[in-house]
């Protein structure tokens, strides 16, 4: 196994289409699509646009969105998720996003790529002058949290989502 981050690319438009397509209706964390959005090759061109536009640190962005570098996570040159990195928190992000938002392809989960892949961004990050990122995760997925508890996320507090309409989280902070 090989993990690596790839910037967006029609490249890797199959394996990204063929990832897209796994995860079905579900939201994919760190992926910047809509949930149930389509995966054809005009929804990619569109994807990598807006990557293309949210990581120009001048680029001006919708309202209540930040400036964010989005990867594709990839193994041996397969897209296997996605993995965001947030260069600031507005004040939805502070509560309820964090930093760093990440999805591994249900087909390729329980196989260390979550964690390799949040290293590397985590070391993107430092190289950046960021001492400490915050991630959040539903208090439910056991594997995204110790993904994070892995990478050294100490736990700041557990959220009810309710007011915001999502799932109760849990919120951690990772020094670097």
């Amino acid at each position: 196994m090989t993990i690596a981050l790839a910037r967006p690319s029609l490249s890797l438009f199959d394996s990204w289409s063929e990832t897209v397509a796994e995860f079905g209706d579900a939201h994919i964390d760190g992926a910047g699509l809509e949930r149930g959005q389509a995966h054809d090759r005009g929804a990619c061109a569109a994807l990598i646009e807006k990557a293309e536009l949210y990581a120009d640190g001048d680029a001006t962005l919708p309202e209540g969105h930040v400036a964010c570098d989005y990867f594709w996570i990839t193994d041996d040159g397969e897209v296997v998720g996605f993995i965001a990195f947030r260069r600031e928190l507005n004040d939805w992000l502070r509560s309820y996003g964090g930093h760093i938002g990440y999805s591994v392809r249900p087909s390729r989960r329980r196989q260390g790529i979550a964690g390799a892949a949040l290293r590397l961004v985590l070391d993107r990050a430092r190289e950046q002058g960021y001492d400490r990122v915050m991630l959040t995760c539903d208090d439910a997925n056991v594997g995204s949290f110790r993904t994070i508890e892995g990478a050294g996320g100490e736990l700041e507090a557990v959220i009810d989502g309710s007011a915001a309409d999502i799932p109760q989280l849990r919120q951690y902070w990772i020094s670097l």
